[in-house]
């Protein structure tokens, strides 16, 4: 299954990638329109900053777009499940779904690790996990075994 939110979410992963950075993109779009209303790619090593995850660069900059900190009617893209940071900034920005590619075993909090949007709060979004699931671990996969090759290279 291809997605076209979600190959706009794989350019940007590629982005970050080619950044040196571990490949995550996401876009935020408004559901009426089909209008991509915020991007992002991970860029905590550049940035030299924790809550620079592709999802928190995308939320940001769709409140930024729409005018508010809240974003309904809103389906956030991004090729990694969301970390516990990220859902609770899905949780606080109101957006209605979140699909995600690769599912993270180690980290990720929608599924697999926890289910975050189980918990009793007060906003539950819809989740859609393995959207392009192939190619989006397949992305990361080759990010860290480059990264192991050049580790190892480097001793």
């Amino acid at each position: 299954m291809t997605d076209r939110y979600m190959e706009r979410a794989l350019e940007l992963a590629r982005a970050a990638f080619a950044a040196g950075e571990v490949p995550v993109g996401a876009v935020v779009v408004k559901k009426a329109t089909g209008e991509i209303v915020g991007e992002g790619r991970n860029m905590r090593e550049g940035a030299k900053n924790a809550l620079a995850h592709a999802e928190i660069m995308a939320i940001d900059e769709a409140c930024k777009k729409l005018g508010g900190w809240r974003l309904p009617d809103c389906t956030l893209y991004v090729t990694l499940e969301p970390c516990p940071m990220c859902c609770g900034a899905i949780i606080n920005s109101r957006i209605d779904t979140v699909c995600f590619g690769a599912y993270d075993l180690k980290s990720g909090s929608a599924v697999s690790v926890q289910r975050m949007f189980e918990y009793p709060y007060n906003y539950k979004p819809e989740v859609i996990g393995g959207i392009m699931e192939e190619e989006c671990a397949e992305l990361l996969s080759q990010f860290f075994a480059e990264l192991r090759l050049k580790r190892k290279n480097k001793q």
